[in-house]
């Protein structure tokens, strides 16, 4: 089978494998509730463990680790075994902001997900670590400054893309062709990251945003 094929196939299963959301599956197997009808009706981690506690937002963690990072790694795995010669990264970005995409927008719960913060994080972190490893101090340091979950998500979303030029560009040396169209996925997942915080901002500005607290229950 072609290299381009397998590529195109890992593609589409990223996207579905995507869709299948974990804060939605997690509640649903130990609550029995859906977690769009509660709180912010938001089917993410921050929702989980404001509405139903830590057990259950643990779960939710470590589900959007497994599904963003392992399916990444996978998907390398099985496109490099192909015997496809080309940027490895960059497959890894597609599939990437595919997996994102059915986090957002996923097939199987009527296009209404999550907002894609953690398993975009999850996925950076199986494509490049480096990169991973700089954004996540951004997104904790605001989150301890503002306790806005929100605003640390929005700050995160917009470092990536220039993150990732500056590491791969002046830390990697990877070649320029190959920055920018990195960059540009980048780019993509933040800016659909900021889209999908656009109740939030309304929020903050009208000084409604719900505040984090690490004192749950």
């Amino acid at each position: 089978m072609s290299p381009y094929i397998v590529i195109v196939l890992c593609c589409i299963a990223a996207y579905l494998i995507g869709s299948c959301n974990s804060a939605i599956i997690v509640v649903k197997l130990l609550k029995h509730e859906d977690v769009r009808k509660f709180g912010s009706k938001n089917a993410g981690l921050t929702n989980v463990l404001r509405c139903f506690g830590k057990g259950p937002a643990l779960a939710t963690l470590i589900a959007d680790l497994l599904k963003g990072c392992l399916t990444i790694l996978i998907i390398k795995a099985v496109v490099r075994a192909s015997g496809y010669t080309g940027d490895i990264m960059t497959v890894g970005y597609i599939a990437g902001l595919l997996v994102m995409l059915g986090h957002v927008f996923p097939v199987w719960y009527g296009f209404k997900g999550g907002k894609g913060v953690l398993v975009t994080a999850t996925v950076l972190l199986a494509i490049d670590p480096l990169t991973f490893a700089i954004v996540i101090p951004v997104f904790i340091i605001m989150l301890v400054i503002t306790k806005y979950v929100s605003v640390s998500s929005i700050t995160a979303a917009i470092a990536y893309p220039i993150v990732t030029f500056l590491v791969q560009y002046f830390a990697k040396h990877l070649e320029p062709s190959s920055v920018w169209i990195h960059t540009g996925f980048a780019a993509l997942s933040g800016i659909l990251i900021v889209y999908m915080h656009r109740a939030n901002i309304k929020r903050l500005m009208d000084g409604t945003e719900n505040k984090f607290s690490f004192s749950k229950k």
